[in-house]
């Protein structure tokens, strides 16, 4: 930062003045590695007749699709509320069914529920705002709090064939939307064949309300950079890119060095 800058902060920051604004304060978060066990593997009819005719699968991948939360609040312990997440994930599997042939790659619906309670604080009175049909949904605009999720990549540790299982049932309704994803409803009665593979998850809940603040505002955030136009040209825009000499020339790895090692 040169000299300019930083004096041109200084002054800002000698200038600040209290503004109140609506923010999302977090009351209360937790992190969480669960390794999810055994979940059956849900296909469509045409995914599941390859399936039952493979020999044995392997896992490629998984991915989160989406993830549904409720929160309540706990009997008799004022301020907390249970957030129970139910994840949505997509498997990819390769299926061998003959021996020396390429493997098919299908994808399924796998889906893992799990409860956490956390600290919300109290709040009894309702919400209402120009932005809703006139106060016509009191119940949307309750002051309650409200529970996010972030989820890591998942991780694909195992899967398994089993051979005539017992029937295996969704812990809920599956979603419209995922069924129409791929291509129809699932498979959830009897079946020869069944999936089951086990999925490693790291997330954070947390858990927020809207409050009123009183922050130091120094200025306005006004842009500095001009937009550049964008060019037609494909060759033009390559010209405009630096060279990725870190693609062709990996960092070194400095070796460790002991208090022996640096006093020689």
């Amino acid at each position: 930062m040169t000299e300019k800058n930083r004096n041109d902060h200084s002054s800002a920051f000698c200038n600040s003045e209290p503004v109140c604004i609506n923010a999302s304060r977090i009351y209360d978060s937790c992190a969480d590695k669960d390794c999810a066990e055994d979940l059956p593997v849900f296909f469509t009819q045409p995914v599941q007749q390859k399936i039952d005719n493979a020999n044995s699968i392997r896992f490629i991948g998984a991915d989160v699709i989406t993830v549904y939360i409720n929160s309540e609040p706990v009997p008799f312990h004022r301020g907390f509320y249970t957030v129970e997440m139910t994840f949505f994930f997509e498997v990819k599997l390769d299926i061998f069914s003959m021996p020396n042939m390429r493997p098919d790659t299908v994808c399924g619906l796998s889906i893992f529920n799990k409860k956490v309670v956390l600290y919300g604080g109290e709040g009894s009175v309702k919400v209402f705002s120009s932005d809703t049909d006139c106060g016509l949904n009191p119940k949307a605009q309750q002051s309650l709090p409200k529970a996010t999720v972030q989820t890591a990549a998942p991780i694909p540790l195992s899967a398994k064939l089993v051979k005539c299982p017992p029937m295996c049932i969704p812990c809920c309704q599956i979603p419209d939307f995922i069924c129409t994803r791929y291509g129809g409803s699932f498979i959830t009665g009897d079946r020869p064949n069944t999936v089951m593979v086990t999925i490693g998850l790291f997330t954070i809940v947390q858990i927020e309300r809207c409050v009123q603040m009183l922050i130091p505002a120094y200025d306005f955030c006004v842009p500095e950079k001009e937009c550049s136009p964008t060019s037609s040209s494909p060759c033009e825009m390559f010209g405009k890119l630096e060279f990725p000499t870190e693609e062709f020339f990996p960092p070194d790895v400095s070796p460790i060095c002991d208090d022996n090692c640096k006093n020689k």
